[in-house]
């Protein structure tokens, strides 16, 4: 895979087209002296299939638990969070097509078990297009999938939901288009972004949470709530859904949305420029988002600049990364895109 950036069309000065080849290049050499030093990076593959097949057991034995009343729900939800992170980062990885490149079988079943274990996201063949067009043409008008994680659009009411729960959102959205027709084409967009595996996610949540509310309703006006027992079935299995996997990827997916819109520019950025396209974010005080995203927020900036390492290598390239970057002036920890709706330029955003 070519790691380097080709931007003959781009409006990039001399000094701008020097300083990304001066990144890609240190940085790939760094990683490619660690993969000299450590024989077991070499087994790309293996460590890929490896980190999936841990994940996944993980969060079927902590359901397992679960559902036998050996560990609370709070546990089962916060180790499947932290264990889809993992998985989010495999996703990203076999978008690139860097495990099982040669051995489609391989490839794909792994594609599968992200897209089952993270439900509320587009088939990652879907994504697969989005996330091509976003290295392309990050930062831009045309880029969906920033906008998707709610890039570019100022603070308040409509982001938070949109960073919570972009199902409603894309209804909402949808339901406040101008025309009919244009009401019609995005909710059909929506449904088919998140068909079949989002439709069911989602149902599970909305079903969890109207129930729950209808029988504390109940209880608080005093009427004794008797649930039949098709009811009952129904909600032990989709209170359980919630608690191992539902859940766990709306507080992954809030974190990595809430980190991943905020390093990433939107709106004025020069076209295919990976100087401007993104800022590293590595305060202190973002380690509980951090944590639930692997990291991303200070890891993700390499990525832009050298495509071909997977994401356990980034991590052991950061320390170095970050030195090439911030010498070539790439931001760091710019808070001020809060304020400014992640354009690059210092000036606020006209409403």
């Amino acid at each position: 895979m070519n790691n380097t950036h080709t931007i003959s069309t781009s409006p990039l000065s001399k000094t701008e087209q020097e300083s990304i080849n001066d990144i890609t290049q240190k940085i790939t050499q760094h990683s490619n002296e660690l993969r000299k030093r450590y024989s077991l990076l070499g087994y790309q593959n293996v460590i890929g299939a490896s980190v999936m097949t841990l994940s996944v057991t993980g969060m079927v034995i902590m359901g397992a638990l679960y559902i036998k009343g050996i560990i609370p729900g709070w546990l089962c939800i916060l180790v499947n969070a932290l264990l889809t992170s993992l998985i989010h980062e495999l996703e990203h990885d076999l978008i690139h097509r860097l495990y099982f490149r040669k051995q489609p079988l391989a490839h794909n079943l792994m594609m599968l078990l992200c897209w089952i274990t993270r439900p509320g996201m587009p088939s990652p063949w879907l994504r697969r297009e989005l996330h091509f067009h976003h290295h392309k043409e990050s930062g831009t008008d045309t880029d969906v999938e920033a906008w998707i994680t709610t890039s570019g659009s100022t603070w308040g009411a409509k982001r938070f939901l949109k960073l919570i729960d972009g199902f409603v959102f894309g209804i909402v959205n949808a339901l406040f288009a101008p025309t009919w027709r244009e009401k019609i084409r995005l909710t059909v967009k929506v449904l088919r972004l998140n068909a079949p595996m989002g439709l069911l996610y989602w149902g599970c949540w909305y079903i969890f949470l109207g129930y729950h509310l209808y029988t504390w309703a109940s209880s608080l006006m005093g009427i004794a709530y008797q649930p039949s027992p098709t009811t009952s079935m129904l909600m032990n299995v989709i209170n359980s859904a919630v608690v191992i996997i539902v859940a766990p990827n709306i507080i992954r997916q809030f974190c990595l949305f809430f980190i991943s819109s905020n390093i990433h520019y939107y709106g004025d950025v020069t076209p295919r420029n990976p100087l401007q396209q993104t800022q590293v974010m590595n305060h202190w005080w973002l380690w509980p988002f951090q944590l639930f995203c692997f990291n991303f927020g200070s890891t993700h900036c390499i990525h832009h600049f050298v495509v071909r390492d997977p994401f356990y290598l980034r991590q052991m390239t950061a320390p170095f990364a970050h030195k090439v970057l911030a010498e070539h002036g790439v931001r760091f920890n710019d808070f001020g895109t809060y304020k400014r709706a992640n354009r690059y330029n210092f000036t606020q955003p006209e409403s």
